[in-house]
């Protein structure tokens, strides 16, 4: 399927590994133009690089922490004007609601629901001009189904969801839609990080944890980057425009509901 975004731009966030990596992938495979960010500058450009040689787009990698004001200001400077918009920031450490200060909540909050929002403030007004845009925001599956030890995670990306609940009826009418990818767990240096966590406090191995987590998922296995990828860029395409304000979730029939 020609998803007609060919030429694009696309600044995607958060994009020199993981679930921000295979949206900027599936994206460039379009024929999408890239301004991908990311802390680290020396993985940044690799993935640039790579993607570059791979694809044949042009790709522009500004290295920026996202979630501070002069970060933004950096990485919006670099982009310019954009078609499509990818938000993602690493989550909050895992804790229990007994090991968090407001200092904490505020670091959630700054990272995983006001920078997201910055950026569409930042982004929307041109795409509504252009009568054309896309937004994708990867948050979590945990906007549906609470995970007990990741609450602030869980706190700032319900705030998250409820502004694109609202903000993206305003924008629908000017061709701009708005929608979040909810991850389950996926084979990503994230994973890693809490099946290393789990395995400690078990005290199993690291596969042994992964595989308690794997048979949890009707699938059993973990999703990967590049499924999840196709998935963004199929929101993002000329195929997604009466697809507003949705929350996908995509973990692998982990969560068991109805609706």
């Amino acid at each position: 399927m020609d998803m007609g975004i060919r030429g694009k731009r696309a600044l995607v966030c958060a994009s020199s590994k993981g679930l921000g990596r295979g949206c900027a992938e599936a994206l460039a495979a379009e024929g999408v133009d890239l301004i991908l960010n990311a802390r680290g500058a020396e993985a940044l450009e690799a993935t640039a690089e790579e993607i570059r040689s791979t694809f044949g787009v042009n790709v522009t990698a500004v290295a920026a922490d996202i979630t501070t004001e002069d970060g933004r200001t950096k990485v919006l400077e670099a982009a310019g004007d954009v078609d499509i918009l990818v938000t993602n920031a690493g989550g909050p450490p895992p804790g229990m609601w007994t090991d968090w200060s407001r200092e904490d909540f505020i670091k959630a909050l700054d990272a995983n629901m006001l920078t997201p929002i910055a950026l569409m403030q930042a982004c929307l007004p041109k795409m509504m001009e252009k009568g054309w845009g896309r937004v994708v925001n990867i948050t979590s599956q945990s906007v549906k189904a609470p995970i007990a030890v990741l609450g602030l995670s869980n706190s700032a990306r319900a705030g998250l969801t409820g502004f694109v609940a609202g903000t993206a009826r305003q924008v629908a009418g000017k061709g701009v839609t708005i929608n979040n990818l909810l991850p389950g767990i996926h084979a990503t240096d994230r994973a890693d990080a809490l099946d290393g966590g789990a395995a400690k406090q078990q005290g199993i191995s690291l596969d042994e944890a992964r595989a308690k987590r794997a048979a949890t998922v009707p699938v059993g296995r973990y999703g990967t980057a590049q499924e999840f990828g196709a998935t963004c860029a199929f929101l993002c395409s000329a195929h997604g425009g009466y697809i507003v304000g949705q929350n996908i979730l995509l973990d692998g029939g982990a969560m068991n509901a109805t609706l």
